[in-house]
């Protein structure tokens, strides 16, 4: 007897994936910025400085309050010691006198003191000069150089962990395959052209 019928197993397949874990690096950047410092010369100068004081000079000429009343007083003072000299002196010429002496005639003479002739007519004016005096020039030079400055920015490194994986697909599903392999079936059976009655013997 043929075999009418036929049955094929497909299996399943399975197609399974993996990747490992690791660990990424990235790498930091960095910036630089430079910025710069403009320098320069400067010069100062100060010329030569007289001082002139003609204070006392002045005050020779015209006296200040202050001085002229001092003055006045210096003056005073001599005169009053000229004085008490000139009276001790005439007292002690009257102390000494003799009968009969010209006392009159030696007071004129000792009056007229050889001083008076002395003095010259004229006089300079003023009697002081200034003062006078200078502060020397002045000069400075200062010169600074260009200045460079560096700003660094640096990022931090950074690590990444990836982890592992797996992928599992199924690419062919498990199945059943039942084919029939034999002839056709006639209903009745005598529409078969290749029909052949049976013998049936009684």
């Amino acid at each position: 007897m043929e075999q009418l019928i036929e049955i094929t197993r497909v299996p399943i397949e399975i197609e399974m994936r993996t990747s490992r874990a690791h660990l990424e690096y990235a790498k930091g950047s960095a910036e630089l910025e430079i910025t710069r410092d403009k320098g320069g010369m400067s010069i100062k100068s100060r010329p030569i400085q007289l001082n002139m004081d003609t204070f006392e000079m002045r005050s020779s000429i015209t006296p200040t309050p202050t001085q002229s009343i001092q003055q006045t007083a210096q003056k005073g003072q001599q005169a009053a010691y000229t004085a008490t000299a000139s009276y001790a002196q005439e007292g002690e010429l009257y102390l000494k006198a003799q009968i009969g002496e010209d006392v009159q005639a030696q007071l004129v003479q000792t009056a007229i003191s050889p001083q008076m002739f002395s003095q010259p007519a004229m006089d300079f004016i003023p009697k002081e000069g200034p003062e006078i005096s200078w502060d020397p020039a002045e000069m400075n030079i200062r010169f600074e150089m260009d200045k460079l400055n560096f700003d660094w920015r640096v990022n931090q490194t950074k690590f990444e962990f990836i982890p592992g994986d797996i992928e599992i697909s199924v690419k062919q599903k498990p199945e059943v395959i039942i084919k029939y392999i034999g002839g056709p079936l006639y209903v009745p059976p005598s529409a078969d052209p290749n029909y052949e009655p049976v013998d049936v013997q009684a």
